[in-house]
Formats: structure tokens, C-alpha cells, sequence
């Protein structure tokens, strides 16, 4: 008996030494030939789940900017989700919810309302999902609530710079009628957008910083909308008449608007009206080519969502932003007869 147990001792520590000979061997070859699990990892990452919240579809240069945002993230493998907010915040609310609760592995949003940053904010920053905001800037104080956020969009007060550097480049710097001053309205977008606040106040600092004298005729609240600046623009054209020398529009959808009403009019732009607009949609380029708009001013929507898609990568490999350093922007470009061919399709 003593004998057999002996012999079966024996052959337990035999198999013992042969397991741990076994798995020895294989870590070697473990450590020169990464596994199949993280050889895939970015690959996982980019084939990842994208939930993207527009404040509403039928803005034209929104539209612009999601089609490339959709095809930039589809043609890197990740599949994406564009949802229209139709310019309700409460909706855009429950779409955001809606992802969270479907698990994306990022969110991409175009608030609806800038107002509404705080809370989407403390949204995302509870689930944990990294987030890029888009077109729309929340305070940095807002953005500083959470490290796995990113703002990319462009500097408005640049854009409303070379609206009123577009006016200053023209023979006689807006003063068409040679009174010594520039008479001007201006049909904002959005008044609780930063866009549309910076691109008021700064298209016209342009002018008194370089020694103009302006007058403002009008202001009105046209929410980006065409037929908005066209209703504005020709009130105020009826109202004030041939005093108006200047139309500043906040967006090219409105000030394609305005261009309607002006030559309803009567009136003939670069002769004896300017207008500007922002965003160089294709219409607004073809109208500066045919003489129609003063200039416009490039709002880069591909440049942008290339950003904003390489942003999102960053978070989603673990980059973290500091506070104050949440911003990212894609610089502006004035565009005017001279130019307007470098931009067209």
C-alpha cells in the first residue's frame, strides 16, 4: 500500500511540473505577439456607437455641417445616429437621455439653446460619456464641470470682424452717400446665441475702431432665418428708405433673405446698398460671383466636424481637458468677389 501511494505521489508531482513548464513556455510568446484582443482595440473604439443631437435640421448651414459630420464618422467605421431637435430644447433633452440610456460610446451635440449648456453638462457628466459640443459655446465656467468635454466651433467675434472689414474694403467704406457716417441695420440671429451676440457687437466695432462713425437705423431678431430677413429687411427699407446703407445679416440664410427684399426695391447691392452675410453657404457664394452680396464670411462646417470628429477620438482614448482649455476653433475666412472662386464647388 505504502508502495502505491508513493508511486501515485510521484506521478501527481510529474504532471505538476509539466503544467508549470507548460504555461512558462507560453508567455513568451504572448509578450512578442500581442493578442488578438489588443491588437483590435482602436478598431473597437472607432467602430463605436455615436449619438448626434442637432438643434434643428432645416437650418442650412446646419445641414451642411451634420451631412459632413455623418459621412466623416461613417466613413471611419462608427456607427452614427443623427437626431433632429427641431429647435425644442425639451426634446433635445430626452434625445440626449435617449443615447445615455442606449449606451453610446460618445455624444456630439449642437445645443438648442446655449442657455441649456449647464444642464446637458451635468447630463453627460453623470453617465460619464465623453462629449464634444458643437457650433454653440457654453461659458468655460460651465465646461470646466466636466474634464471629458470639448467645445469645437469658431471664434464669433472674428466673424464678425470681417463682416465689418468687408465694409471697410469697399471705395468708400460704407458712407454711400458721403453724410460722414455709416447708417446700417442688422438682422440678428439668435440674441441668446453667442454667435449671433459677438457677430452684432463685432461687425460694427470693426467701423468705430477704424474711425467710422455709424448710426444705427435697426436691429431685429430674425432667428437665421430667410424668410424672417427678408420680411425684416423689407420693412426696414420702406421705413427708412435710401438712408440705409448697410445690411449686416448674422447668417447667409437671412441675408439671402434680405437680397430678395433689396432688389424688391429697387435697389442694386455694391451701387448704392451693401450686404454681408456669415457662413459661405453655395448660395451666398454664388450671389457674392454674380455681384449680388458684398462678401460673406467662411463658416467652415467640414473643417469643423473633422475637429470635432478628432476631439471625439481624444476622449474616447482617454485625452481630458483642463479647465480654460476647452475651447477649440477653426479660424474664419472673409470672402469677396476677388476670392469667391476658391470656395466654390
Amino acid at each position: 500500500m505504502k508502495k502505491f501511494v508513493a508511486l501515485l505521489l510521484a506521478m501527481i508531482m510529474v504532471l505538476s511540473l509539466a503544467a508549470c513548464g507548460g504555461k512558462k513556455a507560453e508567455e513568451p510568446a504572448k509578450e512578442s505577439t500581442p493578442s488578438q484582443e489588443q491588437t483590435q482595440t482602436p478598431e473597437v473604439k472607432e467602430g463605436g456607437t455615436i449619438g448626434v443631437c442637432i438643434y434643428k435640421f432645416d437650418d442650412a448651414f446646419m445641414t451642411t455641417y451634420r451631412n459632413a459630420l455623418q459621412a466623416i464618422l461613417e466613413d471611419k467605421g462608427y456607427t452614427v445616429t443623427v437626431v433632429d431637435g427641431n429647435n425644442d430644447q425639451a426634446k433635445q433633452n430626452e434625445q440626449i437621455n435617449t443615447f445615455i440610456t442606449q449606451g453610446v460610446d460618445a455624444l456630439i451635440i449642437n445645443p438648442v439653446m446655449t442657455s441649456a449648456a449647464a444642464t446637458i453638462i451635468s447630463t453627460v457628466k453623470s453617465a460619464g460619456i465623453p462629449t464634444v459640443l458643437i457650433n454653440r459655446e457654453p461659458t468655460a465656467d460651465e465646461m470646466a464641470a466636466y474634464d471629458k468635454l470639448v467645445y469645437v466651433g469658431c471664434d464669433a467675434a472674428q466673424s464678425g470682424t470681417f463682416q465689418g472689414e468687408l465694409i471697410l474694403d469697399t471705395p468708400n467704406k460704407g458712407d454711400i452717400n458721403g453724410d460722414g457716417k455709416v447708417s446700417y441695420i442688422m438682422i440678428q440671429g439668435d440674441p441668446e446665441n453667442i454667435d449671433a451676440q459677438l457677430r452684432t457687437e463685432y461687425s460694427v466695432k470693426a467701423l468705430t475702431d477704424a474711425g467710422v462713425e455709424v448710426e444705427q437705423l435697426n436691429l431685429t431678431r430674425g432667428d437665421w432665418d430667410r424668410e424672417k430677413g427678408q420680411t425684416i429687411c423689407a420693412n426696414d427699407l420702406a421705413q427708412f428708405g435710401d438712408k440705409i446703407e448697410v445690411v449686416f445679416c448674422n447668417n447667409d440664410d437671412m441675408a439671402i433673405g434680405a437680397l430678395q427684399a433689396i432688389q424688391s426695391a429697387g435697389r442694386k447691392v455694391n451701387e448704392d446698398i451693401y450686404l454681408v452675410g456669415v457662413d459661405a453657404l453655395d448660395a451666398a457664394l454664388n450671389e457674392v460671383k454674380a455681384g449680388n452680396m458684398t462678401g460673406t464670411v467662411l463658416n467652415d462646417a467640414t473643417a469643423q466636424a473633422s475637429a470635432a470628429v478628432e476631439c471625439m477620438e481624444g476622449l474616447l482614448n482617454g485625452d481630458t481637458y483642463a479647465a480654460g482649455e476647452q475651447s477649440v476653433y477653426v479660424d474664419y475666412v472673409k470672402v469677396t468677389p476677388d476670392n469667391v472662386g476658391d470656395f466654390m464647388k
